[in-house]
């Protein structure tokens, strides 16, 4: 197949391509800046997209988006987090839509953050959304693929956890506090964090590609979601340091501002009832075995 991937250079981007590419396919980048070469095209994800953008391409993975945990949630950085996933998304789908049948899956990313704060909950892909900031943009941008849908074009929305990388998202930001034996618990250390690492989120998507019977949304986590403070005992045994010093809840607020109850404080228990159901084998389900891989890969 030929394969168009966005965000291609981002976090999960950079280990997917290379799947994509061993497995025969060939693939095409998005960029927003001039191509370089022929297996790249552009686009700007508020203006339409050039004619011939999909000419020949099977299928899309659009990772493309603000990075959500980059800067203080001003204003401004809520509309461009809002902006980049629902504009860029509808403008692929209508784009996709548009082919005359050439495109025949739409893989697109969205989050467990579709759930908001939940507790000890168990959530699915059928559980009700959440109400807030994260919730209503997640909302929004499932709904962007729907003129990929309406047009008989396979969708799969996959609502990915906390992706967990040493280069990159919340792990490479917990790592040096930690080392330096001032890691501990954030909060109560009773909020649930589902997760995953890089390469899962990779081989997800790649299952996606692959599967053709995988439709809808898709929770893209562990088997096995833990709490903060099951984490943060993991993280500290594999990097053989203490665990002494936790990050009250207000002094999280005080750091990280609005951005802190969504991201670290909030619970979204998460299980992938759908990828289990569609035979996919992980990778990494137990957190210990999954941190010692991400740190030392």
């Amino acid at each position: 197949m030929k394969i168009m991937v966005t965000g291609a250079t981002g976090l999960v981007g950079t280990q997917l391509v290379p799947l994509l590419q061993t497995d025969g396919h060939a693939v095409v980048t998005l960029t927003r800046r001039a191509p370089r070469n022929s297996s790249e095209r552009q686009w700007d994800y508020v203006s339409s997209l050039p004619a011939g953008t999909l000419d020949g391409i099977d299928a899309i993975v659009h990772l493309a988006g603000d990075n959500i945990a980059e800067g203080r949630w001003t204003a401004a950085k809520k509309q461009r987090i809002r902006d980049s996933r629902v504009i860029g998304t509808r403008l692929l789908a209508e784009a996709a839509a548009a082919s005359g049948g050439t495109v025949k899956s739409f893989i697109c990313a969205s989050a467990i953050g579709y759930y908001g704060n939940r507790g000890n909950e168990e959530l699915r892909e059928d559980s009700a959304p959440g109400t807030g900031f994260l919730p209503d943009v997640c909302r929004e941008w499932e709904a962007a693929t729907d003129p990929a849908r309406q047009a008989g074009i396979r969708v799969v929305n996959v609502r990915l956890g906390v992706v967990l990388s040493q280069v990159g998202g919340a792990l490479a930001k917990m790592l040096l506090p930690f080392k330096m034996c001032v890691g501990g618990i954030v909060g109560s250390g009773a909020q649930y964090w589902s997760w995953l690492t890089v390469d899962e989120a990779a081989h997800i998507f790649r299952f996606a590609v692959q599967n053709t019977d995988l439709n809808g949304p898709v929770n893209a986590v562990s088997p096995q979601p833990v709490t903060n403070t099951e984490f943060t005992k993991a993280l500290g045994r594999v990097l053989h340091r203490p665990t002494l010093f936790p990050l009250p809840a207000f002094m999280a607020r005080i750091v990280l501002g609005e951005m802190a109850d969504d991201l670290i404080l909030g619970s979204t228990r998460v299980v992938p009832t759908r990828l289990q159901a569609a035979g996919y084998k992980f990778l990494h389900p137990e957190i210990g075995e999954a941190l010692a891989s991400s740190i030392q890969s």
